[in-house]
């Protein structure tokens, strides 16, 4: 479990960068945040971050950047995950790229670069060749963050809006009627749409989109049914129309996500 001692444990460690591997990796659910950048690769498995109002699906073979000193926390569904951590140790001069999170698939020299720094993977004493080679990686960072994978569900600040979209991703698999839905948290169907533009910046049918994606890829990374399956399991009426807006979301099909999350 890494939780909030360790935390300060991972801060009092006077090495710039630091390798944090888990086989089996637990958060506590609640928010914190160390004074190092986090590099965060998930190996098997999935999360969801939740940071700046917002939740983000990490899928397996996805990492994600967050910049130092910013609040977030993780959570999964899943018994457990395999999880690979580098920390950071940033000058004060670093770009502004640095200052964001960044969410986006793993290109392959950088995974095998995430493997072979695993035997390092908490030592505390300096080591001369895995400083400079942590330090290789951080720098190269903007040019592995070639394709960003935004995942992303605003939490609305709106009562009516915030629990309208607690219903769409507790029923997310029914047939949705948005005019009875708005009828339902008193709203005209008008009233709706206007604030889930103003409040998430998306349709009512595209934020309901993206969560079924975002479930589907859920499903998909544990490879336990196939995509017709998981397709019917989100909420589409065929596979077609699921896999075409698989695509229209994440520009790959749902069987090359699969093919790349077994390679």
């Amino acid at each position: 479990m890494y939780n909030s001692q360790e935390h300060s444990i991972l801060d009092s460690i006077p090495k710039k960068y630091y390798v944090w591997y888990e086989d089996d990796w637990k958060h506590e659910d609640e928010f914190h945040s160390h004074q190092r950048a986090q590099l965060a690769y998930v190996a098997e498995g999935y999360q969801h971050l939740f940071v700046d109002d917002e939740v983000f699906l990490l899928p397996q073979n996805h990492a994600v950047w967050i910049p130092p000193n910013k609040l977030h926390k993780t959570k999964t569904t899943l018994e457990s995950i395999r999880l690979m951590t580098i920390f950071f140790e940033l000058e004060d001069d670093k770009e502004d790229f640095y200052n964001e999170v960044r969410i986006f698939s793993v290109p392959t020299v950088l995974k095998e670069m995430l493997f072979y720094a695993s035997k390092w993977s908490k030592q505390k004493e300096e080591i001369f060749e895995e400083q400079l080679f942590l330090k290789a990686i951080l720098y190269e960072m903007p040019s592995f963050w070639t394709s960003s994978m935004k995942l992303g569900l605003t939490v609305p600040k709106d009562d009516r809006l915030y629990a309208v979209c607690v219903f769409l991703q507790e029923n997310f698999s029914s047939t949705i009627l948005f005019e009875e839905l708005a009828q339902n948290y008193s709203m005209s169907l008008r009233t709706m749409e206007r604030l889930f533009k103003k409040e998430t910046g998306l349709t009512a049918s595209k934020y309901l989109q993206l969560i079924r994606i975002i479930r589907s890829i859920e499903f998909l990374g544990e490879q336990k049914i196939t995509i017709a399956e998981v397709a019917y399991k989100v909420g589409y009426k065929s596979l077609q129309a699921f896999s075409n807006s698989f695509y229209q979301l994440l520009q790959v099909r749902p069987n090359e996500f699969v093919n790349s999350i077994k390679s």
